[in-house]
């Protein structure tokens, strides 16, 4: 029974996505330990709820296919960072930008975007003669539609429904809130709907071009997974491939959103259903929000260290 997943794997699958053994690196303690407040976004608020959704594995994947349609994302990406070398610690650098801006406290909040500004300060050079630089406001704002579409669409798809809670217009909310996290990066002009959000997005395609066979192997089948991780991982990536926005399939070599799909996104929300089962109702940083601002217990991790 998956309910009965031994700790051990639970704690293997919370290393492998945060990049600490104890699974609560000190990103995450930082999230229960700095400020007192809430943060950029309200506590169990539409932001909050997409975000601590295990449905964000898929729109990981999603995002990833989307985001390297732009060539000069993914120059950024491919000529900056040791994704192929290490991954998972691109993995992990992804998700504490995400956790951290979604529940940190306003202070943490900020300290962590001045972080990514700084990197960013780092990624710039030029492809065929033209310039990048991932401080780019323009590139900023690609980077951020192509993510927020690609979250959007798989907690529609795979996460829990989220509309008896906050009414229909909950994608609108969310398009509108999460755009606070890039105005911090620096970029503007950011859509307030869903709707607004695919008519930016179809606006970028005469700027896009084919993702190359090798990085879209990378996204749906990445090296160093155990034989069950494999197997688990081709059933996200596989409903990943059919939520990526229609105006980013093509150049992104999938199917896309309104083509199919239908299994393999039943076979994802299946296995959604079967790890939340596993490991809680609550994530590390969630759990570690929601103690600082004393909605819940304190995390294991405060024992260990009191201990």
């Amino acid at each position: 029974m998956l309910t009965s997943l031994p700790e051990a794997a639970r704690e293997a699958f919370r290393a492998r996505v945060s990049g600490d053994p104890s699974g609560a690196p000190d990103w995450v303690r930082d999230i229960a330990l700095v400020g007192t407040g809430p943060g950029w976004f309200e506590p169990d608020g539409v932001v909050w709820r997409v975000h601590g959704d295990l449905s964000t594995l898929v729109g990981g994947v999603a995002a990833l296919l989307g985001q390297a349609a732009h060539p000069l994302a993914l120059a950024g990406v491919q000529r900056h960072s040791a994704y192929r070398e290490d991954p998972w610690k691109r993995l992990a650098g992804t998700a504490r930008w995400l956790v951290v801006s979604t529940f940190g406290s306003e202070e943490l909040a900020e300290r962590e975007s001045a972080r990514v500004r700084g990197m960013h300060e780092t990624v710039r050079g030029r492809v065929r003669g033209r310039p990048y630089s991932a401080s780019d406001p323009v590139l900023l704002r690609w980077v951020h539609l192509a993510f927020t579409d690609a979250f959007l669409a798989a907690q529609q798809a795979v996460g829990r429904d989220l509309t008896a809670r906050f009414g229909r217009g909950w994608p609108d909310v969310y398009v509108r809130e999460w755009a606070r996290s890039a105005e911090r990066l620096g970029t503007t002009d950011l859509p307030a709907s869903a709707a607004e959000l695919a008519e930016a997005l179809a606006a970028y395609r005469p700027q896009l071009a084919p993702v190359p066979d090798s990085m879209r192997a990378f996204v749906t089948a990445p090296p160093g997974l155990g034989t069950a991780e494999r197997v688990f991982y081709r059933g996200l990536a596989g409903a990943a491939a059919h939520l990526v926005s229609p105006a980013l399939a093509g150049c992104a070599g999938v199917p896309g959103r309104g083509r199919g799909g239908t299994t393999q996104v039943a076979v994802a929300r299946a296995q959604l259903r079967g790890l939340r089962l596993a490991l809680g109702d609550h994530s590390p940083s969630e759990e570690a929000a929601r103690w600082r601002l004393g909605l819940g217990p304190a995390p294991a991790w405060t024992r260990e260290t009191a201990a």
